[in-house]
């Protein structure tokens, strides 16, 4: 698992993450049996959702007698949870569970029974009638307050936290991004629905938070976009059969090794986001990095030093030859440059050791991005 480690660095509930590959909640389908067909070439598996109190297990029926579309039906949901997450143990796969619940109560009590030892999904994606007036579903995303009163109760149990969103309900995908991370969520699992990379990113450059990218991503090109534009992870549903899932696993796995950071994202000047400040030149002329640093508040001064003591003492140092005088301003591998490739050649660092420090070096801008510290935000 060190090979996965180094090659992608993902790290959820204590557990390494072999791909950043994961197969979304589908409800009445997706269930242990269901993951462990596909195990070898996912890292990540939400089971669900499940029902979990009387108010959104009444809805699930109803969903169910419609004819709409299947359900998990339990009487006893925490019973039935405990078996499947049992089942899940030695899959080597990072597991969460996608509940639907309408009170903070019934989501606490739900991981007091279970644990810390399964990632808790909070379903704010259900869009069917009776679930959302069951007070589930996308209700979270219409009245975010209750939404955070759940993270806040799921977090006082010490649990990793996961909310399942669609872009577009909320009054502002952005306010509410950081209303979450304020609460103390740890993921965000997003049905991008047919928006594309522009609100990816704008959710991206909201929060620090993990971000797994949902809807739609069945070619590694549509993941390389997902990827390149905020997402740590995609996640698969309707086509996570085991050849889709086997095809994405093996591409991301060998781009990783070719490239040596497997979410790269695209430079700040070709739509990408926050993360791409690593790439950026000097503040000196008139390009969109400019107006990024006033977004987040920072001076060009200060961004100047940062980037400038951030690598210190390592081979981004160099490059006496290059515009700026330092690979601190040089841009990704994948551009054409030839003072930077003659520097890397000339201190032997291969390109993809030097996107690895590239990827450390925006670790370092992002932390003082966001402080560290989520926003004080009253909801």
């Amino acid at each position: 698992m060190m090979d996965a480690f180094e090659r992608f660095g993902l790290v959820i509930n204590d557990h390494i993450v072999r791909t950043p590959v994961a197969i979304a909640s589908m409800a009445g389908v997706v269930d242990a049996a269901y993951v462990l067909t596909k195990k070898e070439h996912i890292g990540v598996a939400f089971i669900g959702g499940y029902s979990i109190d009387e108010p959104t297990m009444e809805a699930a029926a109803a969903i169910a007698a419609s004819g709409e579309r299947k359900e998990f039906l339990c009487t006893d949901p925490v019973d039935e949870l405990s078996q499947q997450v049992k089942k899940m143990e030695k899959s080597g796969v990072v597991t969460g569970i996608n509940l639907r619940g309408s009170t903070p109560r019934s989501f606490g009590l739900v991981a007091d029974a279970l644990g810390d030892s399964v990632i808790y999904e909070v379903d704010a994606h259900c869009r069917q009638a009776p679930m959302v007036a069951a007070g589930a579903g996308e209700h979270y995303l219409k009245k975010p307050s209750d939404l955070v009163a759940v993270i806040k109760t799921l977090k006082s149990a010490d649990v990793t936290v996961s909310v399942k969103m669609r872009v577009d309900i909320a009054a502002d995908d952005r306010a509410l991004v950081r209303k979450l991370w304020s609460a103390g969520a740890d993921i965000l699992h997003v049905d991008l629905m047919d928006t594309g990379v522009a609100k990816l990113r704008q959710i991206r450059n909201s929060s620090p938070l993990m971000i797994i990218a949902n809807n739609s991503i069945n070619s590694f090109d549509r993941m390389r976009d997902m990827l390149s534009h905020g997402a740590d992870l995609v996640s698969l549903a309707r086509r996570s059969d085991e050849r889709t899932l086997a095809g994405l696993d093996a591409a991301i796995t060998r781009y990783a090794d070719e490239e040596g950071w497997y979410n790269s994202p695209k430079q700040l000047c070709r739509g990408g986001d926050l993360r791409a400040l690593a790439f950026c030149c000097m503040p000196v002329k008139d390009c969109p990095l400019i107006p990024a640093l006033a977004r987040i508040g920072l001076p060009k001064d200060e961004y100047i030093h940062l980037k400038l003591d951030s690598v210190k003492n390592t081979p981004l140092e160099k490059g006496d030859h290059t515009c700026f005088g330092s690979l601190a301003w040089c841009c990704k591998s994948s551009s054409p440059c030839m003072f930077r490739d003659m520097t890397l050649a000339q201190i032997g660092l291969k390109n993809k050791e030097y996107m690895r420090l590239k990827h450390e070096l925006s670790d370092t801008l992002m932390r003082r991005v966001f402080h560290d510290i989520p926003p004080d935000e009253n909801c």
